[in-house]
Order: C-alpha cells, then structure tokens, then sequence
C-alpha cells in the first residue's frame, strides 16, 4: 500500500478514490446495525471545519430504530456524528494516528431521542447539540469519556422540559470499531433532569445510568432520552434515593473538582513579618473578623457583601453556554481504589510551578457564591470523608483552594500547618474529626434555595470561616 493509498482511502483498479477509511469504518458500523436504511437524513456542516467553517462535525447521520417492545424500549431517532475520530486520514484535521491508538479525538457522539407518535423526520436539534459539543472538544482538546456529566443548564431541546443536562455513556448498539486510521468508541448522550445530574455529581456517573437503565421510563436498558419526561428517576421510584444515599456512603464521589466562584484570604494578613506580639494576638484578630463578618451579615439588606454586577454577568454566562467550565472541567477521579490517594494530574498541573513560594497560613476565610457552596456538603462527605480531595478552581481567575483529607499523598499541608498556600492555590486539611462537624454545620447548603446569603460558617478553634455569597443580587 502506497502512501497516497495509505491516507486517502479505499482505491478501485482504475484509482478512483471511493470513501476515506475513517469515514468507511463508521458508515459500515451503522450498516450493520441500520441495513434497511443504506442512506440515512444527514445534517451536513455546509462549510467543512477544515476549510474555515464553524462545524466540526461533518455529517450527523439520523437513523429510525424500532425499538424493543418486550424489553419496554420505544421506537427512537438515533443520532450517530461523524468528525471527532479521523474520517480522512490526510492529515486535513488530525496528524495520522496508528490502528492501535484512538483515531482523531478516538471518540463519536451518539442520542436516541423518543420517536413521537407519527413523527415522520427526526428533529434537528440534537444535531446542533451535538455540534455544540464537538466545538467544545477542539477547542479544548479534552475529551468526553463514559461517565462524564455536562451542566446545560436550559432545556436540550429548547423548550419548557426538566430534561435540561446531559450524561455520557457508551452505546448501547454501537461497539468500538477500528481502521487503519485508530480505535473510536461511540459516547451517546443521555439527556437528564438536574436533580438526576446532581445525584451524579454526588456519586458518580456510571451509578446514576445504571438507576437510569432500570426505569424504562427514565430511558431504559438503550436511555432513550423523552424531552417529555416529567418525573426525574427518584420521584418514579422513591426507593432509589436510597441506593443513591448507599452509594455516596459506601463508594464516595468520582468527582474531584469544578471550576466555580470563588477566592481565600487570610484574616489580618496585611503585614510582611509578624512581630511575636502579633503571632499571641493572631487568634484574637482572627475572632474579630469573624465579628465583623457577622456583623455585615446580621446588618440591613443595603449592607450585605454581594458580588458586583460584573461578577454576576460574568457568573451567568458561564452557566448560560452550556459548554463553560464549570461543567465540562470538572475533574472525575474515578480510577481510585485505596484510601491513601495523591493529587491527579490535571489538580497539580493546574497549580502554580515550585518557583512560587509555599507559604503557611495562621488562618483562612474561604469565599464561595451560592451555586459552589452547595458543594460543599458533597465534597466533604462524598470525598474527604473517604480519605480524598476536592478542588474548587477560579471561573475568572488563577484562583485554586484544595481541601484535602490527612490521607492525601503529597499535600504542601500537615497536621501542625492545615493551611498553605502555593502562589494563588490555597490547600485546606481538614482533620477526619472535623469533617462529622463541617458536614453537619454545612448540611443546609444541600438545599440552596432555602439559604440566605450572605452567609458565614466559622470554626474559631480551627480558624477557619466560610462565607457563602448570593449567586446574584
């Protein structure tokens, strides 16, 4: 095989080129799922994403599936993307894989959407859903992987339904298939309802599709996604918030990190040296802010703290696109097995470089808006409570504050200095006989719509205070 044959594709005797190998391999794969229906409705990008176009998908292929009535699965569209794996293998797009490694980005996106009764052409918007998500992919270059969760925010389908976030698992039909050109899996979205990605983020996952599978009306055994669904899975079966409750118990939470609002600072840290009068007195000046906290607090609405009308903006497109930060970089930590757990690569990647000095603090007052504080309760009864981390990472700035367990390998932090801070990012060590008592003091922020903030949590005899501030004004 010549290099031209290599890179192009399959050639006839007279080499005519036929279809590129990347591109041959997936529409093989829907030909033996689908081969009834050799030429599927595509949703074509009209400019290529390789000559300048805003698409990267090339086609997104819409298949009719009927279902399995004895298994209670619905007739449903089946959306199968073809650009995030190598279609070309020309080097137009990727740099040629080999056939044992992932080709291109080594995944395609897959959705089953509830066909409706006598609906004759699928809906195109999971294709433009789907695009959304490539976008954020090459721009990132972080891939979407079994078990990731994205916080959307707004209805898929824009429209008034519960079914406003999305979950990450393979397909069920679709098996991994290779070419000359790598390996590509197939990721299918499953859309859900926010107390269903919250119960993933809490857990995990994997723990939430299978609660998913066992509900044909939640999507069943293939999780079809019903944008008319108005029960999330723990309202169709109460008994599931129960297995929910067992598995953050018994197995912690996968998830390790979100970007968010966020900042720290330390109580009466503007000196360069302190004096051994100032070090007796540090507890002393560390109560008194907590009293003035309280006080700005306890005072009337025109003198609470909030966050600025920029801060706000900034805070409310972030969750409006969809594809920012606080959901796609969330960090899943799924790989642990042991109690003893090291920081993973992208925490300490996104810390500052030993050149910056590590410094221990006296004491901290950490500051998170609404929507981060309610994690919280998740991160310390979900991760620190099973000898783990979590980190919260600035939306808007360098920012970084890492609570960690004494069982974390590797923290700047231990039992005499439980507060140091690298540069911009702050570590947290929390004692396991402290945890019991923040989980408790901090439970409340569980259920956000019933706090009233600003609000300040302090633990004087560890020094510590959080405050949480209004997601708006």
């Amino acid at each position: 095989m010549d290099d031209r044959e290599r890179v192009s594709g399959v050639y006839t005797p007279g080499n005519i080129p036929i279809t590129p190998p990347g591109l041959e391999a997936i529409y093989s794969a829907c030909r033996r799922l689908y081969p009834d229906q050799p030429n599927p409705l595509q949703v074509t990008a009209l400019v290529k994403y390789w000559l300048g176009g805003p698409d990267p998908l090339d086609y997104i292929s819409m298949y009719a599936n009927p279902g399995d009535p004895d298994r209670n699965i619905p007739p449903h569209w089946h959306y199968i993307s073809f650009g995030l794996s190598d279609l070309h293998g020309d080097c137009r797009v990727y740099e040629l894989g080999v056939s044992d490694g992932p080709s291109g980005f080594g995944f395609e996106l897959t959705f089953r959407l509830k066909r409706e009764p006598g609906e004759a052409n699928p809906p195109t918007w999971p294709a433009a859903l789907m695009q959304a998500l490539a976008r954020y992919v090459f721009q990132s270059e972080n891939v979407l992987c079994s078990g990731d969760h994205v916080s959307w925010h707004t209805p898929l389908d824009g429209s008034e339904s519960r079914i406003q976030h999305m979950l990450m698992t393979e397909d069920a039909q679709m098996q991994p298939i290779s070419s000359i050109l790598g390996v590509v899996n197939f990721i299918q979205i499953v859309g859900v309802c926010g107390e269903e990605l919250k119960a993933a983020q809490h857990w995990n996952g994997p723990g939430i599709i299978e609660l998913l599978r066992s509900k044909p009306a939640a999507g069943g055994a293939w999780l079809v996604t019903d944008m008319r669904r108005g029960e999330t899975i723990f309202e169709l079966d109460p008994h599931l918030k129960e297995r929910l409750d067992q598995g953050i118990e018994q197995e912690g939470s996968n998830l390790s990190g979100v970007s968010a609002w966020c900042s720290w600072d330390e109580p009466g840290e503007n000196h360069s040296s302190d004096s051994e009068d100032d070090k007796e007195n540090k507890k002393d000046r560390y109560e008194d802010e907590l009293e003035r906290e309280e006080a700005r607090r306890s005072g009337n609405e025109s003198e609470r703290r909030a966050i600025s009308h920029y801060d706000q903006e900034q805070i409310k497109a972030t969750l409006k696109k969809g594809l920012s930060s606080t959901h796609l970089n969330v960090k899943d930590d799924s790989q642990s097995q042991s109690r003893k757990e090291s920081f993973d690569s992208t925490v300490s990647s996104e810390g500052p470089t030993e050149l910056i000095r590590t410094r221990s603090l006296d004491s901290v007052h950490l500051k998170f808006n609404l929507e981060a504080g309610s994690l919280l309760p998740l991160a310390l009864r979900g991760r620190l409570k099973h000898g783990r981390h979590f980190t919260f990472k600035g939306i808007m700035n360098d920012i970084a504050i890492t609570l960690v367990s004494s069982s974390v390998v590797g923290s700047i932090t231990d039992d005499e200095h439980p507060f140091a801070a690298h540069g911009t990012w702050l570590q947290v060590l929390i004692q396991e006989d402290a945890i019991d008592e923040m989980i408790n003091d901090l439970d409340e922020l569980s259920n956000p719509d019933e706090i009233l903030c600003p609000k300040t949590y302090s633990w004087p005899e560890k020094k510590l205070c959080i405050t949480i501030l209004p997601d708006e004004s």
